[in-house]
């Protein structure tokens, strides 16, 4: 007869099994950068066979380093990693081995603690290997080794390595005749352009934002996947993984000074409750509605929740089963629109907050919803498909299926009457309703396109006499600017040199936003293309960037946790401004 420990014990495991199972389904597909903010590492499917034993790891070389370390503290930084990482499962059953002793109080190991041992252990035998004879100092040129490299060979083996490669740049040097002393050689395989490949938009050193320019907002443990101006006030919505949203207070005009010594009131809205297993629940899309008084978010668990501005939780909308990464409310707000990754997009009646249809026209999970009207809207998804839907149609009104791979966003103009569409494909799109097809395929970029976005200029907008545009950003690291009714490239960015995951235009039309994965924001001038401002202290990849209505300031959400506000308005010249 089974104990009621043992049986409790294995209807625990199972259930933690199904849900990794399905959390890795998810974390296996390719996603929107600020997604793969909430990804862990793959970890296999617990029904595999288990894989054949490792060889035999090679003795210690004599003249390595000794180094006191028990099996138990190896043990305990393992233990820290997976747990950090999401493996919930495997930390419940590691806990649970009668031979696994934890010397360390968990609390106690910071976050990241092996990755960061490992790291420098990395660092530590690649300058081992430059080491010239005398072990004083590095030989010439850096190398740059492979970690599998590192990982697979002992110290004698990698500083051939690295005198075989110096070999190299001096057959490079003495074929073109060039200095060796300056010739080095990059890292092989796909790491994005190398500096030789990289030519940047010009950056002076007046152009880094000062402290006195910028406000650290902080209060979220991890990463800020999304932010969110108010569309009629001064606040400020921020969305992260650790479980919480949070509504900042900030002042209209020039605040930062006074915020260093006053730090504006914040609403911490708490989504941890309203997870399965009591479990985290990143925020995973914020949108605020016309009026400002209402902000829904979306969560990886699937629920939609509507906040009033004060923080009070107003409605919790529960019917998708997959995580919801994007939501919109219709511009009269009797409908929110909102995408999941069960493969369907609902319409919300924002009175009763029933809902009003589902459409299920979707093979894989959606990435991006946008309302064209009150009544229309585009949904795209990893199907590679654009669905044009109606309130209260059965079926899509128009169906693209041009692009050849998974659909990153979608964006209409001011008018409604061009949906832009970019895609692992490596192409942007311009869609026209009124011939029901691709008006323009934009070809460029040599990765994949991870956002787009229309200026706020020409017919339809308050700047009717500017002419309009279409940004894309990619994985490429540069920043397109393309003429959307000529169809032809206007401009290229470069300034970053890691892929751009995040990017805003300015009220105005003059300004765009850039944030990357290189850790740098970029204030770049639309009319000529240069960077007029840029920020490099915050330390982390920048998921999100965001200009407010007034034109005077920028957010950016960092994977590090923080928030960073940039008063633009005091940061560059009023000459420059106007």
């Amino acid at each position: 007869m089974e104990s009621d420990e043992k049986r409790v014990y294995k209807l625990r495991s199972q259930a933690l099994a199904r849900k990794e199972e399905k959390r890795e389904r998810y974390n296996l597909r390719k996603r929107k950068p600020w997604q793969r903010a909430l990804s862990t590492p793959p970890f296999p499917r617990f029904h595999e066979p288990p894989p054949p034993p490792a060889p035999p790891r090679p003795a210690a070389f004599p003249d390595e380093p000794r180094f006191e370390v028990t099996s138990d503290q190896i043990n305990a930084l393992v233990f820290g990693y997976l747990k950090d990482s999401g493996f919930s499962h495997t930390v419940f059953n590691l806990e649970h081995q009668p031979e696994f002793k934890n010397p360390i109080d968990e609390s106690s190991i910071r976050t990241g603690a092996l990755i960061t041992i490992l790291a420098k252990g990395f660092q530590y035998s690649e300058m081992e290997a430059n080491m010239d004879s005398s072990d004083v100092d590095v030989d010439g040129d850096y190398i740059h080794l492979e970690p599998i490299d590192i990982l697979t060979k002992d110290v004698h083996s990698l500083k051939q390595i690295v005198n075989n490669k110096k070999e190299k740049a001096k057959e490079l040097g003495n074929r073109f005749g060039r200095d060796t002393e300056h010739v080095q050689v990059h890292r092989q395989g796909n790491e994005g352009p190398s500096p030789m490949d990289f030519t940047p938009s010009l950056v002076s050193p007046s152009c880094e934002i000062s402290d006195s320019d910028l406000y650290v907002l902080e209060g979220h443990s991890l990463e800020v996947i999304a932010c969110a101006w108010s569309p009629t006030g001064s606040l400020l919505a921020s969305g992260s993984s650790d479980s919480t949203a949070r509504i900042w207070e900030i002042s209209n005009g020039p605040c930062i000074s006074s915020m260093h010594s006053s730090p504006p009131n914040v609403h911490v809205l708490n989504h941890f409750n309203f997870s399965i297993n009591n479990e985290s629940n990143a925020v995973t899309a914020l949108a605020w509605n016309e009026e400002g008084e209402l902000l829904a978010t979306g969560s990886y668990e699937g629920q939609a929740s509507i906040w009033r501005k004060n923080g009070k939780l107003e409605e919790i909308l529960k019917k998708h089963t997959g995580s919801i990464f994007s939501l919109q409310w219709n511009k009269r707000g009797d409908l929110l629109l909102t995408g999941s990754f069960d493969n369907t997009a609902i319409l919300w009646d924002t009175g009763t907050w029933e809902c009003k249809q589902q459409f299920a026209f979707h093979s894989a999970p959606l990435i991006s919803v946008e309302f064209r009207n009150n009544t229309a809207f585009a949904t795209c998804s990893e199907d590679k498909m654009i669905y044009i839907c109606s309130f209260g149609e059965s079926q899509p009104v128009y169906a693209f299926s041009e692009h050849q791979d998974e659909i990153n966003a979608i964006q209409w103009d001011p008018t409604g009457t061009l949906l832009a569409s970019c895609s692992d494909d490596r192409s942007v799109k311009i869609w026209s309703l009124e011939l029901g097809t691709c008006l323009h395929d934009l070809q460029g970029h040599h990765e994949a396109v991870y956002t787009i976005k229309w200026s706020p200029t020409g017919p339809g907008t308050i700047n009717p006499n500017k002419q309009l545009v279409l940004a894309s950003a990619s994985g490429d690291s540069t920043i397109k600017l393309w003429d959307a009714h000529k169809g032809h490239l206007l401009r290229t960015l470069n300034g970053h040199r890691e892929a751009v995951y995040s990017i805003a235009f300015s009220p105005n039309g003059n300004y765009l936003a850039s944030g990357s994965q290189d850790r740098h924001l970029h204030i770049w001038s639309v009319k000529d293309g240069s960077i007029l401002k840029t920020y490099s202290r915050g330390g982390a990849i920048i998921y999100h960037v965001s200009w407010n209505r007034e034109n005077d300031k920028v957010v950016a959400g960092f994977g590090n946790g923080i928030v960073t506000l940039i008063d633009f308005r005091s940061a560059v010249e009023a000459s420059t401004m106007y």
